[in-house]
């Protein structure tokens, strides 16, 4: 019986990528890949806001707990994804326009 209950449940992986294949199909509709990054990125926040406020019994009070528990699980998720992107690099999708421009990310 065991084995039947985990075969019928989604994992955050397959959640996940359910939520990558919108953001892909949105940034072929948008062709902007940093406006659909930074709308999952806010979209993420916002939800996670209302999931804090939902499991907290005061919500002001933990606050800064909350901030630190969802940055350092970002944090770890955004690293392993980043090591994992280092290891095998994306095939550059986007048409090339000769401009040759590169993001650089600076704090």
């Amino acid at each position: 019986m065991m084995s039947q209950a985990n075969n019928n449940e989604t994992t955050i992986f397959q959640l996940a990528d359910q939520f990558i294949a919108l953001a892909n199909e949105l940034t072929q509709q948008h062709e902007d890949l940093g406006k659909i990054g930074t709308a999952l990125r806010f979209a993420a926040a916002r939800f996670n806001a209302f999931e804090a406020a939902v499991k907290s019994g005061d919500l002001k009070a933990e606050k800064s707990s909350a901030l630190e528990w969802f940055t350092n699980e970002y944090r770890e998720m955004l690293d392993d994804n980043l090591e994992d992107h280092i290891a095998n690099p994306p095939a550059n999708t986007a048409e090339d326009d000769g401009s040759n421009d590169v993001q650089q990310f600076r704090p």
